[in-house]
């Protein structure tokens, strides 16, 4: 059976797996991405003592900043369906010296095996545009959250993204083609809000931030590189007009007027006490 074209939504079933780990955590690193996540992480109103589950903890970049919010007397639970992706979190929350605070588990969130309300939050990070059914994998953060608990949500929205090209009809048919191909739901960030008021949550709230790149970071390029990669792969435009395309990136680069934006949503809201009249 071929691969899905997100290698996301399978794994260990990739031909490289440990290249997704140095990805991840090359990102985790990237300036404008930990401010990102922090922000976030701050708006969702996480306090000190809490008992957090991250659901799709990939390599654990969330987790462990969260472990530094909730401080030495809260936990962190991250799940996710890669076996190797759990192993690689474990690794690197030793090497950071977390200790038995923060802890990763093989599981899939549409079928969390933890009781209701176990948590005081639940936390979802650049998930839930890889996933067919979001509100399903929503829903079990809402179950297993407790009620007036915490429930937040950040993605980034492929609609949103910006890049200053010479060449803007290209651009956009590479950004757009490649999106539509790999992810289940490519404008996720800006569905967020309406997802969780229409499954109930009060006092829902809305945070839009930008990632925003004019420096040409090393994710950025390595970003952009994929996305020139899987234009060609599949089908469309040709290996010369995606060479050209980073040629001008390159250009814009090396001019020093590089500009890439991408909007990040986050979503929060708070578990009611008890069922609605």
């Amino acid at each position: 059976m071929a691969h899905h074209p997100d290698p996301y939504r399978a794994v260990d079933r990739q031909v490289d797996p440990l290249k997704m780990v140095k990805s991840l955590e090359a990102r985790g690193r990237t300036p404008t991405q930990v401010r990102l996540r922090r922000r976030f992480l701050v708006f969702a109103g996480l306090r000190p003592g809490w008992k957090v589950l991250e659901v799709g903890s990939g390599t654990g970049v969330v987790s462990r900043d969260v472990a530094a919010l909730i401080g030495p007397t809260g936990s962190v639970l991250g799940v996710d369906p890669s076996r190797l992706f759990v192993r690689e979190a474990r690794r690197l929350a030793r090497e950071s010296g977390l200790g038995p605070r923060v802890r990763f588990e093989v599981g899939h969130g549409a079928r969390l095996r933890f009781r209701d309300g176990a948590f005081d939050a639940t936390l979802a990070v650049t998930v839930l545009l890889h996933v067919p059914k979001a509100p399903e994998i929503v829903k079990e953060m809402i179950r297993v959250t407790r009620p007036g608990g915490v429930v937040a949500i950040q993605d980034q929205d492929f609609g949103t993204l910006a890049l200053d090209h010479p060449d803007r009809p290209l651009t956009e048919k590479i950004f757009d083609g490649v999106a539509r191909k790999i992810y289940a739901d490519p404008w996720s960030g800006r569905t967020l809000y309406r997802m969780l008021r229409r499954l109930g949550l009060d006092s829902v709230r809305l945070l839009t931030d930008v990632y925003q790149d004019t420096t040409f970071e090393p994710w950025s390029r390595t970003f952009l590189e994929r996305r020139a990669e899987n234009a060609v792969k599949f089908g469309l435009v040709s290996a010369r007009q995606a060479e050209r395309w980073l040629a001008g990136i390159e250009g814009q680069a090396y001019a020093r007027t590089f500009v890439m934006t991408l909007n990040f949503y986050g979503a929060a809201g708070v578990k009611p006490q008890g069922p609605r009249r």
